[in-house]
């Protein structure tokens, strides 16, 4: 059923009115950042195969099934026919031979054009990304190495890149695999089993690090488990995400991989709750150094965790029976209209204080991420509010 603006503004008795709001925040966000001409598979004007143009093309396609307005879906048509040919071949700054999970992050568009048009090409892009995961490199245990050339490690937003691809494109066309479910299933486990703060760790939060080293060789590599020294907000949103759209797409037969994120999913969710700063109900970019001097409220982590949160307990895979999860994703929703959401007014809107990059390709700690630029406008965040909102929006509807 295509849902009716008037339908939100019960919605809005959430907020606090300090000034008029939109009937839907959602589309707000994907407008203003189609009228920018983001995530429409270009940069510069050229081809780019990028994961965060595939992360705002996820939200809308769930905006276009949720309003039935089309320009939604020509508009990720279009940015996919920007970075595939008509062979079907990917091209614009995509390589193969990079081994780089990034750019994989674009592959469930192709699979939902496929599913929704019939045009070969889309199938063809697809296929292409499954061969590179047939061929990325791994840890001796089986973890898919974030790229080529991050020797041995695995990083957490390596699975919100290939296993929500993985998932989509074994569900499509390779329902019955058993070894592909039980891969996807391993790919999870693997990273939090090798990244979750364990009892005694310093500034404990019991949550998940950025990344892993399994050769022990990164200078950041620590004696336990090879892991990073800190908790990065995003990374830690990444993988939430993928812990809920993968669940969303598993059908019954795929082996363990249900049960095995159910497990993870309540695990994190209290904890994630539990880390937010008790003030503002948001995230400190770095998790694990709470009110340190140069630290700030990051916002593409947190509405990624909005997102997975509110999505978890919707679809009844987190347990929320004190219905303290739910209260504390609608605290942090409202910091973030106040405080990260600008009206340009000329009917866009702005979004503010998302870090640019996060990387394990230098020292990994603290100094590192608050170094990073901080963006306006950057699509990693405007996409995740665009899927905060949406879930938001369901809230009493």
């Amino acid at each position: 059923m295509f849902l009716r603006l008037a339908s939100l503004f019960p919605i809005l008795a959430l907020l606090p009115i300090s000034e008029a709001r939109p009937a839907s925040y959602a589309v707000w966000a994907a407008d203003s950042g189609i009228a920018r001409g983001q995530g429409n598979g270009l940069a510069n004007g050229l081809p780019t195969v990028s994961y965060e143009h595939g992360e705002f093309q996820w939200g809308l396609r769930l905006l276009y099934e949720l309003t039935g307005n089309k320009t939604y879906f020509n508009y990720i048509q279009a940015g996919v026919d920007n970075i595939v040919f008509p062979n079907g071949t990917i091209h614009g700054d995509y390589n193969f031979t990079a081994f780089s999970q990034d750019p994989v992050r674009t592959g469930p568009t192709f699979i939902y054009l496929y599913q929704e048009t019939g045009q070969a090409k889309y199938k063809t892009a697809a296929d292409t990304f499954r061969s590179q995961l047939n061929g990325q490199p791994r840890t001796a245990q089986g973890q898919f190495w974030h790229k080529l050339m991050y020797f041995n490690q695995g990083w957490l937003d390596g699975i919100y890149m290939g296993e929500v691809f993985y998932t989509a494109y074994t569900n499509a066309f390779d329902a019955h695999n058993t070894t592909a479910w039980a891969d996807i299933t391993t790919q999870f486990k693997l990273m939090f089993d090798n990244t979750i703060q364990l009892p005694g760790a310093s500034n404990n939060t019991g949550l998940m690090y950025h990344g892993y080293d399994f050769s022990h060789t990164a200078v950041w590599a620590s004696p336990d488990r090879g892991h990073s020294p800190e908790v990065w907000d995003r990374a830690l949103g990444w993988y939430a995400m993928a812990l809920v759209d993968v669940l969303e797409m598993a059908p019954p037969n795929s082996g363990a991989l249900k049960s095995t994120l159910l497990r993870i999913l309540n695990v994190l969710a209290p904890r994630i709750r539990d880390a937010a700063d008790p003030a503002s109900g948001v995230w400190w970019l770095v998790i694990t150094q709470p009110g340190r001097a140069l630290n700030y409220f990051e916002s593409s982590g947190a509405a990624m965790y909005i997102y997975a949160l509110l999505k978890g307990v919707r679809l009844r895979y987190i347990e929320d029976r004190d219905g303290s999860i739910v209260k504390a994703m609608k605290k942090a929703y409202n910091y973030a209209v106040e405080n990260w959401v600008v009206d340009n007014g000329d009917g866009t809107m702005s979004w503010k204080n998302t870090v640019q990059v996060g990387s394990l390709s230098t020292t990994g700690d603290f100094d590192y991420y608050v170094s990073q630029v901080v963006d306006l406008n950057d699509l990693k965040g405007l996409a995740a509010f665009l899927l905060a909102s949406l879930e938001f929006e369901k809230l009493d509807s």
